[in-house]
């Protein structure tokens, strides 16, 4: 009898983890040295976040590549006006944004389009407008800071800890532990940062519902891409994918922070 060969032993998958540290590290360190060194460099940073996001939006739910186009030129009007300096209104730009976000929907009758336009258009308004206020720099940080830490935390008490899963459906890696782990962390992150930037306490409390914030926006693209049939949103980002899959978790929260700001709550 001829003996049988013995079974190959699957290769395990090398772990992203170097790549994604490497990548994160480098994206940290572009978007601190354009928060600090001026308009020009940061305006530049966001424009292009901006435009690459909701063309991945676009990719996301398959829209025609001349609707596309519509959404990039409706959302580079409101981002080019942001940097003119031209005396206009404050709102002037989110007025801008709201006009052409109504005028591709009437041009294109896609509902998704438009919402992608927001999507992409509303969180970047947002952190222009955070990055304006006094101490813009400090504040701006801390609010992309929160949003590293949720991420981090989760990404570690998730895959440490396991359990439960947080929404299956739309994120079957999701879990409670990963959640509760990313709310201590931006906790934890957010009342230290107050000690060496000129951010209140008051905003410092809230970063554990922020975090919960920043979790939603990573389930709402989870959603998508499943419903679209990828694991990305685009291939831009070496461990991380697309720019979408970076900064899911920044829009919502950009956008509550900048509510909080205006509220004049701080």
């Amino acid at each position: 009898m001829t003996a049988e060969p013995a079974a190959v032993a699957p290769k395990k998958k090398k772990s992203d983890l170097a790549i994604r540290t490497v990548t994160g590290i480098a994206l940290i360190l572009v978007a601190v040295a354009c928060l600090i060194y001026g308009q020009d460099p940061f305006w530049a940073l966001l424009t292009f976040a901006a435009l690459v996001m909701v063309a991945e939006y676009c990719g996301l739910v398959r829209a025609p590549r001349w609707q596309m186009w519509a959404a990039l030129l409706g959302l580079i009007a409101p981002l080019i006006l942001e940097n003119t300096h031209v005396d206009v209104p404050d709102t002037a730009s989110w007025y801008t944004l709201l006009a052409t976000t109504l005028a591709a929907f009437v041009f294109t009758r896609n509902p998704k389009l438009a919402a992608g336009m927001l999507y992409a258009g509303l969180p970047v308004l947002s952190l222009f407008y955070i990055h304006a206020q006094y101490d813009g720099i400090d504040l701006s940080f801390w609010a992309l800071a929160i949003v590293w830490a949720t991420d981090i935390g989760a990404y570690f008490s998730g895959r440490t800890f396991g359990g439960p899963k947080l929404a299956p459906v739309w994120s079957p890696n999701k879990t409670w532990s990963g959640l509760i782990g990313g709310m201590i962390a931006a906790e934890v992150v957010g009342i230290a940062l107050t000690f060496v930037l000129h951010v209140q306490m008051r905003l410092a409390v809230l970063a554990g519902v922020l975090a919960v914030a920043a979790q939603m926006g990573d389930l709402f693209e989870s959603q998508m891409k499943r419903r679209a049939g990828v694991k990305d949103s685009g291939k831009l980002l070496p461990g991380h994918g697309g720019v979408m899959d970076r900064l899911d978790g920044c829009v919502p929260v950009l956008c509550i922070v900048a509510l909080i700001v205006a509220s004049g709550y701080l």
